[in-house]
Protein backbone atom coordinates (compact mmCIF):
# COMPACT_ATOMS: atom_id res chain seq x y z
CA UNK A 1 0.00 0.00 0.00
CA UNK A 2 0.56 3.35 -0.75
CA UNK A 3 0.89 5.28 2.80
CA UNK A 4 0.17 9.35 3.11
CA UNK A 5 0.75 10.48 6.04
CA UNK A 6 -0.38 14.59 6.63
CA UNK A 7 1.20 16.17 9.83
CA UNK A 8 -0.20 19.48 11.30
CA UNK A 9 2.79 20.80 13.38
CA UNK A 10 4.47 24.08 13.01
CA UNK A 11 7.69 22.80 14.85
CA UNK A 12 9.82 19.87 12.83
CA UNK A 13 10.87 18.29 16.47
CA UNK A 14 7.38 18.69 18.27
CA UNK A 15 6.52 15.59 19.45
CA UNK A 16 3.96 15.50 16.85
CA UNK A 17 6.16 15.26 13.99
CA UNK A 18 8.17 12.63 15.77
CA UNK A 19 4.59 10.47 15.92
CA UNK A 20 4.54 11.10 12.11
CA UNK A 21 7.88 10.00 11.60
CA UNK A 22 7.51 6.91 13.64
CA UNK A 23 4.24 5.82 11.94
CA UNK A 24 5.92 5.85 8.77
CA UNK A 25 8.76 3.68 9.90
CA UNK A 26 6.32 1.53 10.68
CA UNK A 27 4.53 1.30 7.47
CA UNK A 28 7.96 1.23 5.73
CA UNK A 29 8.91 -1.64 7.79
CA UNK A 30 6.23 -3.73 6.30
CA UNK A 31 6.46 -2.98 2.97
CA UNK A 32 4.49 -0.07 2.41
CA UNK A 33 5.60 2.89 0.42
CA UNK A 34 5.42 6.44 2.64
CA UNK A 35 4.70 9.89 1.82
CA UNK A 36 4.40 13.09 4.04
CA UNK A 37 2.51 15.99 3.67
CA UNK A 38 3.75 18.63 6.01
CA UNK A 39 1.41 21.00 6.16
CA UNK A 40 3.15 24.16 7.61
CA UNK A 41 6.66 23.41 6.22
CA UNK A 42 4.84 23.40 2.86
CA UNK A 43 2.99 26.48 3.27
CA UNK A 44 -0.45 25.34 2.94
CA UNK A 45 -3.13 28.02 3.19
CA UNK A 46 -6.08 26.95 5.54
CA UNK A 47 -8.21 29.99 4.47
CA UNK A 48 -11.92 28.72 2.90
CA UNK A 49 -12.33 31.42 0.33
CA UNK A 50 -14.17 32.20 -2.66
CA UNK A 51 -12.42 30.28 -5.08
CA UNK A 52 -13.13 27.54 -2.84
CA UNK A 53 -16.85 27.88 -2.96
CA UNK A 54 -16.50 28.45 -7.02
CA UNK A 55 -15.26 24.71 -6.54
CA UNK A 56 -17.57 23.25 -4.37
CA UNK A 57 -20.38 24.44 -7.48
CA UNK A 58 -18.96 22.12 -9.81
CA UNK A 59 -16.23 24.86 -10.83
CA UNK A 60 -12.07 24.08 -10.42
CA UNK A 61 -10.50 23.92 -7.18
CA UNK A 62 -7.70 25.83 -6.53
CA UNK A 63 -3.92 24.93 -7.52
CA UNK A 64 -2.96 24.19 -4.36
CA UNK A 65 -6.22 22.19 -3.38
CA UNK A 66 -6.01 20.20 -6.83
CA UNK A 67 -2.37 18.67 -5.42
CA UNK A 68 -3.73 17.59 -2.08
CA UNK A 69 -6.45 15.72 -4.48
CA UNK A 70 -3.58 14.13 -6.69
CA UNK A 71 -1.58 13.53 -3.48
CA UNK A 72 -4.82 11.78 -1.86
CA UNK A 73 -5.51 9.96 -5.22
CA UNK A 74 -2.00 8.19 -4.74
CA UNK A 75 -2.70 6.75 -1.19
CA UNK A 76 -4.17 3.88 -0.26
CA UNK A 77 -3.83 4.75 3.50
CA UNK A 78 -4.01 8.39 4.96
CA UNK A 79 -2.52 9.02 8.57
CA UNK A 80 -3.53 11.99 9.68
CA UNK A 81 -1.32 13.73 12.57
CA UNK A 82 -1.97 16.75 14.55
CA UNK A 83 -2.57 17.44 18.12
CA UNK A 84 -5.02 17.84 20.12
CA UNK A 85 -5.82 21.12 20.13
CA UNK A 86 -8.71 23.29 22.13
CA UNK A 87 -10.56 19.68 21.77
CA UNK A 88 -10.48 19.59 18.01
CA UNK A 89 -7.38 19.99 15.19
CA UNK A 90 -5.34 22.61 15.02
CA UNK A 91 -6.16 24.87 12.15
CA UNK A 92 -4.00 23.99 9.28
CA UNK A 93 -5.45 20.74 9.28
CA UNK A 94 -9.03 21.76 9.67
CA UNK A 95 -8.62 24.16 6.70
CA UNK A 96 -6.78 21.39 4.63
CA UNK A 97 -9.89 18.74 5.52
CA UNK A 98 -12.09 21.96 4.41
CA UNK A 99 -10.80 23.01 1.61
CA UNK A 100 -9.66 19.71 -0.66
CA UNK A 101 -11.91 16.69 0.88
CA UNK A 102 -14.75 19.25 -0.79
CA UNK A 103 -18.20 18.77 -2.32
CA UNK A 104 -18.05 17.18 -5.60
CA UNK A 105 -14.69 15.59 -5.24
CA UNK A 106 -15.16 13.65 -1.66
CA UNK A 107 -18.77 13.57 -1.45
CA UNK A 108 -22.20 14.80 -3.07
CA UNK A 109 -24.96 13.80 -0.73
CA UNK A 110 -25.40 14.51 3.20
CA UNK A 111 -27.85 12.00 4.26
CA UNK A 112 -25.21 9.10 4.63
CA UNK A 113 -21.55 9.57 6.11
CA UNK A 114 -20.48 6.29 4.61
CA UNK A 115 -21.04 7.21 1.31
CA UNK A 116 -17.93 8.65 -0.61
CA UNK A 117 -17.45 9.47 -3.86
CA UNK A 118 -13.45 8.40 -3.05
CA UNK A 119 -12.48 4.94 -3.11
CA UNK A 120 -12.21 3.11 0.29
CA UNK A 121 -9.19 4.11 1.94
CA UNK A 122 -7.51 3.23 5.18
CA UNK A 123 -7.30 6.01 7.90
CA UNK A 124 -5.99 6.61 10.98
CA UNK A 125 -5.88 9.78 13.24
CA UNK A 126 -2.85 10.02 15.47
CA UNK A 127 -3.61 12.50 17.75
CA UNK A 128 -0.75 13.46 20.92
CA UNK A 129 -3.08 14.86 23.85
CA UNK A 130 -1.33 16.59 27.22
CA UNK A 131 -5.10 15.22 28.88
CA UNK A 132 -4.94 11.69 30.70
CA UNK A 133 -7.73 9.22 29.21
CA UNK A 134 -9.68 8.66 32.35
CA UNK A 135 -10.18 12.58 32.19
CA UNK A 136 -11.50 12.29 28.70
CA UNK A 137 -13.15 9.37 29.25
CA UNK A 138 -14.98 10.53 32.25
CA UNK A 139 -15.85 14.47 30.78
CA UNK A 140 -16.89 12.66 27.62
CA UNK A 141 -14.72 13.96 25.20
CA UNK A 142 -13.33 10.73 23.53
CA UNK A 143 -16.69 9.80 22.72
CA UNK A 144 -17.49 13.05 21.33
CA UNK A 145 -14.17 13.07 18.85
CA UNK A 146 -15.72 9.53 18.07
CA UNK A 147 -18.65 10.62 16.93
CA UNK A 148 -17.44 13.71 15.54
CA UNK A 149 -14.38 12.39 13.58
CA UNK A 150 -14.98 8.23 13.20
CA UNK A 151 -18.55 8.52 13.00
CA UNK A 152 -19.16 11.16 10.72
CA UNK A 153 -16.42 13.31 8.65
CA UNK A 154 -14.05 10.86 7.85
CA UNK A 155 -16.78 8.32 6.21
CA UNK A 156 -17.35 11.18 3.66
CA UNK A 157 -13.91 10.77 2.67
CA UNK A 158 -14.25 7.18 2.10
CA UNK A 159 -11.88 5.70 5.22
CA UNK A 160 -13.58 2.31 5.01
CA UNK A 161 -11.12 1.18 7.61
CA UNK A 162 -10.68 4.14 10.49
CA UNK A 163 -9.33 4.79 13.90
CA UNK A 164 -8.37 7.20 16.29
CA UNK A 165 -5.25 6.71 18.17
CA UNK A 166 -5.35 9.53 20.60
CA UNK A 167 -2.19 9.59 22.41
CA UNK A 168 -2.87 10.56 25.81
CA UNK A 169 0.05 12.24 28.22
CA UNK A 170 1.90 13.34 25.25
CA UNK A 171 3.70 16.48 27.57
CA UNK A 172 4.02 13.57 30.21
CA UNK A 173 7.33 11.53 30.59
CA UNK A 174 9.95 10.59 28.66
CA UNK A 175 9.45 6.80 29.31
CA UNK A 176 5.25 7.52 28.52
CA UNK A 177 6.64 9.69 25.42
CA UNK A 178 8.25 6.71 24.18
CA UNK A 179 5.68 4.21 24.99
CA UNK A 180 3.47 6.83 22.95
CA UNK A 181 5.86 6.50 20.14
CA UNK A 182 5.69 2.84 20.04
CA UNK A 183 2.21 3.07 19.85
CA UNK A 184 2.46 5.37 16.62
CA UNK A 185 5.35 3.24 15.43
CA UNK A 186 2.31 0.11 15.64
CA UNK A 187 0.30 1.49 14.17
CA UNK A 188 1.94 2.12 10.78
CA UNK A 189 2.67 -1.75 11.24
CA UNK A 190 -1.30 -2.79 11.61
CA UNK A 191 -2.57 -0.97 8.81
CA UNK A 192 -4.78 -3.20 7.19
CA UNK A 193 -6.10 -2.61 3.55
CA UNK A 194 -8.86 -0.81 3.00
Amino acid sequence: MHVLTVLDHPDPNSFSAAVARRFMDGASAVGHTVELADLNAEGFDPRWTDADTVANGGGTAPADVRREQERIARADAIGLVFPLFWWGMPSVIKGWVDRVWCWGWAYDQLEDPEKSLQRPRTGVLLVPAGARSDEMETQGYQAALETAWIKGTFGYFGFAKRRLEVLNGSTGSEPRRKALLERAYQAGVTLEKP
